[in-house]
């Protein structure tokens, strides 16, 4: 996979996640795909697992601005910044960690998200 890869298949996710085309779930993902949205999550599985959840922004505005910080072999990490309009204004930065098969689906999408003014570290008395 290479940057131009990688970002063509971030702009169809962003595609099939604005128009909430639950079929490219197939297009995008192994069929035994693993989607974590957080690094301590159990992932979703496959792509009923996927297409579970696919559909909870339906309905919304919101902006999307991606690059990617490196790709190595069938490996990625894709910042993004997202941002919600009206009704609920919200943004957020996110990592990908995204391992790509050799027919150009993920096999392994892990989401790092962050909020601004949301603490992230373990608190000292934890």
């Amino acid at each position: 996979m290479d940057r131009d890869g990688v970002m063509r298949w971030v702009a169809d996710y962003e595609r099939a996640w604005r128009s909430g085309d639950r079929t490219a779930v197939s297009r995008l993902f192994t069929e035994d795909a693993r989607y974590r949205t957080s690094p301590y999550e159990e992932p979703k599985a496959g792509h009923a697992g996927i297409q579970e959840f696919w559909l909870d922004d339906e309905g919304r505005t919101f902006s999307v601005a991606a690059e990617p910080v490196a790709v190595e072999g069938p490996e990625a990490v894709v910042r993004l910044d997202v941002r919600y309009r009206e009704p609920v204004a919200q943004e957020y930065r996110d990592l990908w960690v995204l391992r790509f098969a050799p027919d150009g689906r993920v096999e392994d999408f892990e989401e790092w998200a962050y909020w601004p003014g949301k603490p992230y570290s373990a608190r000292s008395d934890a």
